[in-house]
C-alpha cells in the first residue's frame, strides 16, 4: 500500500506543485513554469539515484514537458491542464490486463473470492480510471481553472476513495458470505 501510494505521488508530483504554485503566487504561467522545472528536477534525480524509470514515468515526465512548454509558448494553461487525465486514461488502459488487482490484495482474499471477483472489480477500476481521465480534460476545456483545481484535487479524490472503500466493504462482505456457507456446508 505505501509502495503504490509513494508511486501514485511521483507520478502526480507535477501536478501538485502545479497547484501549489498556483495558490501561492496566482500566477497561471509560473505554475506551469514551476512544474515543468519540478517533473525535470524529479526526473533528474532518479536517474542519479540509478533508478529505471517505468512506462508510466516516462509518460508523464513526456506529457509535463510537451503540454507545459505547449501551455507557456500559448499562453493557454489548458494544454498542462489536461495531462492529469491523460494519465488517468493510461492507468485505466493498464488495469485492462486481467488479474493486475490480484498482486495488490491481502493473501486472504484471493484465497476466499476467487479470481472472478478480483478480475471484474480490475475492470471496474480499469472503467473508473478512464472516466475519470475523460472527466478531467473535459473540466480543463469547458470550466474555469478554479472548477478544474478542485475537481482534480477535492473531486477526483473522493471519487477513488469512495471507490475504494466500497470495494472493500463488497470484498469483506463476500468473504464472510462464503465463511459461513463453508461453516454451514461442515457443520
Amino acid at each position: 500500500m505505501l509502495v503504490s501510494a509513494r508511486q501514485l505521488l511521483e507520478d502526480f508530483l507535477s501536478t501538485i506543485i502545479f497547484l501549489v504554485a498556483y495558490a501561492v503566487t496566482g500566477s497561471i504561467t509560473v505554475a506551469v513554469g514551476v512544474a515543468v522545472a519540478a517533473a525535470v528536477i524529479q526526473f533528474a534525480v532518479l536517474k542519479w539515484r540509478g533508478k529505471t524509470l517505468d512506462a508510466m514515468q516516462w509518460t508523464s515526465f513526456g506529457l509535463v514537458v510537451v503540454l507545459g512548454g505547449v501551455s507557456l509558448l500559448t499562453a493557454d494553461p489548458r494544454f498542462i491542464l489536461v495531462k492529469p487525465g491523460l494519465i488517468h486514461i493510461a492507468i485505466g488502459a493498464v488495469m485492462l490486463r486481467r488479474g493486475w488487482m490480484i498482486r495488490y490484495l491481502p493473501p486472504i482474499v484471493p484465497e476466499r473470492l476467487g479470481e472472478g471477483a478480483i478480475v471484474a472489480a480490475g475492470y471496474a477500476w480499469s472503467a473508473l480510471m478512464i472516466a475519470i481521465g475523460i472527466a478531467i480534460i473535459v473540466v480543463a476545456v469547458a470550466f474555469s481553472f478554479a472548477v478544474w483545481a478542485w475537481f482534480v484535487s477535492v473531486g477526483v479524490m473522493g471519487l477513488q476513495i469512495g471507490a475504494f472503500l466500497l470495494q472493500y466493504l463488497v470484498f469483506r462482505m463476500m468473504i464472510r458470505r462464503r465463511r459461513r456457507a463453508v461453516a454451514a456446508a461442515s457443520g
